[in-house]
């Protein structure tokens, strides 16, 4: 099974390792690879859509998905992962298990912002430390990480996302300037919105949202040959605004933020509206 063809499968071959693969951006790059004929770990929380997922794979591609029902929040579980993949010829990391939170930092729930630290950072840490030491003794491997285009700047109204997101890509370049000439391919994708279950669980409102095959598609054909891509039109246009000081970019993101979260406001009494 996985007869993966010249190219993109042989030098990644034969596994692939999706981490947020029953949804968005995790799922749609767990198609694609098992079109190019690649096996797949897929890790999400979700064990149902899993497993659908990885029953058509399998059944379309002609590829062996394994799945690996883990909520990388929990205490110890990316160690529970690394050690299911005992015995696995990974080649290719995806690490696109993710989440945000918005709103006022200082009113936040504090537990779900350590929860998105230790999914967003935590678990990529982990993953890309015991991996890319398999991947530089083999001398190939390709390391994706998922940044975003609020990773350049602080962000109102979504700070601690933004500052995990700014820890992601600043791994990611660092790992692409030590690896490259290792034979490990590492790319930073920073999307703008998206059209994913993200906007939900973040309490966000997104319009202009990008297709996550757009996003899955377009890193994947820029893996090994940028350190950064900036997949869908408007995280191209995004990224037009880091030519202004960053100061700017900071009021910005800031309008924006508060354009997508404003239904979060409760509607102001006739008092303060005079």
């Amino acid at each position: 099974m996985g007869n993966t063809e010249s190219g993109f499968g042989n030098r990644y071959g034969p596994w692939a390792l999706v981490t947020g693969a029953s949804d968005g951006i995790g799922r749609a790059a767990a198609e694609l690879l098992a079109a190019r004929g690649m096996n797949l770990v897929l890790v999400a929380r979700r064990e149902k859509r899993l497993r659908e997922l990885a029953d058509r794979l399998s059944h379309v591609f002609d590829v062996e998905c394994r799945t690996l029902p883990i909520d990388l929040a929990e205490p110890g579980a990316t160690g529970r992962l690394i050690a299911e993949l005992e015995g696995l010829d990974i080649g290719l990391l995806v690490a696109a298990a993710g989440f945000g939170t918005s709103g006022p930092f200082s009113e936040g729930a504090l537990l779900s912002e350590k929860q998105m630290l230790a999914v967003n950072c935590g678990a990529v840490l982990e993953l890309t430390h015991r991996l890319s030491q398999g991947f530089v003794a083999r001398g190939s491997g390709g390391i994706v990480l998922l940044s975003s285009v609020v990773a350049f700047q602080g962000v109102a109204g979504s700070a601690h996302y933004a500052a995990t997101k700014a820890w992601v890509q600043t791994l990611g370049e660092g790992l692409h300037a030590e690896l490259s000439n290792q034979g490990v391919d590492v790319i930073c994708a920073a999307p703008g919105p998206v059209d994913t279950g993200f906007a939900t669980r973040a309490n966000m409102v997104m319009t202009n949202a990008a297709s996550p095959h757009v996003v899955a598609r377009e890193t994947l054909a820029a893996l090994g040959r940028k350190r950064t891509v900036r997949p869908g039109r408007l995280a191209k246009l995004l990224g037009l605004a880091l030519t202004v000081p960053r100061w700017a970019r900071i009021l910005i993101m800031k309008q924006v933020m508060a354009g997508m979260t404003k239904h979060q406001r409760p509607p102001a009494t006739t008092e303060q509206q005079s």
